[in-house]
């Protein structure tokens, strides 16, 4: 059962390929913002994933995130997450996110996922290829 206070926690250490010259947002060899958005992500995501309806799946709607904070390729950083909204009807939920290096504070903000039905979700996406 979703509830407010649901908690997510990663960590992941920064590697070449996580660096934003690598992933096309810059130039510089630091943690690339899209890497950490990414990040972020998937820790709201997966922190809901066992509480959900079978067949229920979480898709991000909005992310609204500071990046504050340059991190070094090698050196590991720790996202958290916590859902402090849930919609009346249920499908909207807002958590606050976090990302530290081993030094700091790196980003920080608000994400919000939408509820949905996988198969039903993927399925009207699909529709979209068709020829009209």
């Amino acid at each position: 059962m979703l509830s407010v206070g649901v908690k997510g926690n990663r960590q992941v250490t920064v590697t070449k390929e996580m660096l934003a010259c690598s992933v096309g947002s810059g130039d510089v060899k630091v943690y690339a913002t899209p890497m950490m958005v990414a990040e972020i992500e998937e820790t709201a995501a997966s922190s809901v994933a066992p509480l959900l309806e079978e067949g229920k799946v979480t898709v991000g709607t909005l992310v609204q995130v500071k990046h504050v904070a340059a991190t070094p390729e090698g050196m590991k950083v720790r996202f958290e997450t916590e859902l402090t909204d849930i919609s009346k009807n249920g499908k909207f939920l807002t958590f606050r996110v976090s990302a530290y290096d081993e030094k700091e504070l790196i980003g920080e903000g608000i994400h919000s996922r939408a509820v949905v039905d996988q198969e039903r979700f993927e399925k009207k996406t699909a529709e979209k290829l068709k020829a009209e």
